[in-house]
């Protein structure tokens, strides 16, 4: 099966033709995923795709440029269109509210990372696609942070083949401009692979550790059979690096996948996993229990501590159109054939208030018909946790995932997921969310956040992918949220919208 992308050179002029052989739709029969049964991150294996031919596309970087949407508290394209855009991180300037930096697995780059950046507050955004480090090519999984000093930090795969690891850039003028990649993250198994990096800077004033960069990954041995989650970190802006293995390696069929950073005031720095054990006969993770995993440290990032479990969670079945797998090593996306992740996205209360040092981690748990977000909450720094507590209504027994959470700097809990709850069909989908003045005991009425529905099968790949995750931030009194949206009607674009509380 192959897929072509035609991709124009000028945004203005962009085309997209899609040729499948396999292309799903409601109804359809023997679909299955384009990617194919791996334990490596979606934008690395749709990266490898399209740098083996089996995905073809001609891209040209684009040319940055300022486009003038609508009002970030109402919904605004923050990527440029054309070929399809997912995986949506978002950050704020902890200095400046109007600096916003979001991102995408950028199918028209050819580093497969694109970066979008606004100086007012997400009413016109700046685009820029990460170059790639001479001899290499890149390979999607983008990344995103400030620090106090203003300075943006961008990253992401900095090749689709063995051995690899994790390149990044910086800009002082919030993306007018950056610096030449660097490597941040090399491989710490010979000749080894490096995947699904996250970044994550100590914006926190008091702390110790102040400004100091972290970028989390899954490290893989060159056969993809043993993996290990390591925490990388730069204290000098990124001149020099030092990477630490956080836990034991792991051997397949077991797997350590999908990390996830959050740092305290006082620079405790938490990372959370994904652990599941693949299916002797599926060879998958799919319809299996995982375990979430989280070990913290408390010297700038030098030792970590023996992780500890947040929750078990079970993961979705590889069942999609018509009850046929579609090979999704994680689980499917009902009705699908899209690939489906379960980040344990975590954050932390660094506020004064009455939940001050809670953690909090955001997750989906499939109940046997569908995929229900929850959120666990630690009272004593990620020793122990709660058992996990439902954001969505009982009424709400579509389908959610994609679920991330952060708190704002007056101590309020936010949740933001992808919901099915408006189609009877459990198809398409909207970003929903919802927060908590309550430590995480229980949540606010849900909030539609996309003022349009999006059908997964619009997303560019025959309803395959939407990338692995999508995420939100408190920007000052404003909760910022990024997300694959479809309602366009041709791909996925990184779709931004905000929820204005002058009490959170």
């Amino acid at each position: 099966m192959k897929i072509l992308l035609r991709v124009a050179s000028s945004p203005a002029m962009i085309g997209l033709l899609i040729v499948c052989s396999l292309i799903a739709s409601p109804g359809a029969t023997g679909a299955t995923s384009i990617l194919p049964r791996s334990p490596l991150s979606g934008g690395v294996l749709m990266g490898r795709a399209i740098r083996s031919g089996a995905v073809k596309f001609a891209a040209q970087d684009i040319t940055p440029i300022s486009i003038v949407p609508r009002r970030l508290l109402g919904n605004v394209q923050a990527s440029e269109g054309g070929a399809p855009v997912d995986d949506d991180p978002i950050v704020a300037n902890p200095n400046n509210p109007s600096d916003l930096l979001t991102a995408g697995n950028d199918y028209n780059c050819r580093t497969l990372q694109g970066f979008y950046t606004s100086s007012n507050g997400g009413k016109t955004w700046l685009h820029s696609c990460m170059t790639a480090i001479q001899g290499l090519t890149g390979c999607g999984d983008p990344g995103v942070g400030y620090d106090l000093h203003n300075v943006a930090y961008i990253a992401g795969v900095d090749n689709c083949s063995s051995p690899d690891g994790i390149a990044f850039e910086t800009s002082t003028d919030n993306g007018q401009t950056w610096s030449a990649p660097a490597v941040a993250v090399n491989p710490t198994f010979t000749g080894g692979f490096v995947d699904n990096d996250w970044v994550q800077v100590d914006d926190n004033a008091s702390s110790p550790y102040a400004n100091t960069v972290y970028i989390s990954a899954t490290q893989f041995n060159q056969s993809q059979q043993e993996d290990q989650i390591s925490v990388s970190h730069s204290s000098d802006g990124g001149a020099t690096w030092s990477t630490i293995l956080v836990d034991t390696a792991q051997t397949f069929p077991t797997v350590d996948q999908f990390s996830n950073l959050a740092i305290s005031k006082n620079g405790t720095v938490y990372v959370a996993w994904l652990r599941c054990t693949a299916n002797s006969t599926t060879q998958e993770c799919a319809s299996t229990p995982a375990t979430l995993e989280l070990s913290s440290s408390t010297d700038g990032g030098n030792t970590w501590s023996t992780p500890v479990p947040i929750a078990t969670v079970m993961l979705a079945p590889d069942i999609g159109l018509d009850n046929a797998p579609c090979g999704n090593f994680y689980g499917t996306l009902p009705n699908t054939c899209v690939r489906v992740s379960d980040i344990p996205a975590i954050a932390i209360d660094n506020s004064s208030g009455p939940f001050a040092g809670h953690l909090y981690a955001a997750m989906y748990n499939w109940t046997g018909s569908y995929m229900q977000v929850e959120v666990a909450t630690s009272t004593d720094g990620g020793n122990t946790w709660s058992t996990p507590v439902p954001v969505a209504p009982s009424s709400d027994t579509h389908d959610q995932f994609f679920p991330w959470v952060s708190v704002s700097a007056k101590g309020t809990l936010a949740i933001t997921w992808l919901d099915r709850r408006n189609d009877p069909s459990n198809i398409s989908y909207e970003t929903f969310a919802a927060g908590s003045t309550n430590g995480g005991t229980s949540f606010t009425t849900n909030i539609q956040m996309a003022t349009a529905a999006s059908n997964p099968f619009n997303d560019g790949f025959g309803g395959s992918f939407l990338g692995d995750f999508r995420s939100n931030v408190w920007d000052g009194s404003t909760l910022a949220a990024a997300w694959p949206d479809t309602r366009n009607g041709t791909n996925s674009q990184d779709e931004a919208g905000g929820y204005a509380c002058s009490t959170c």
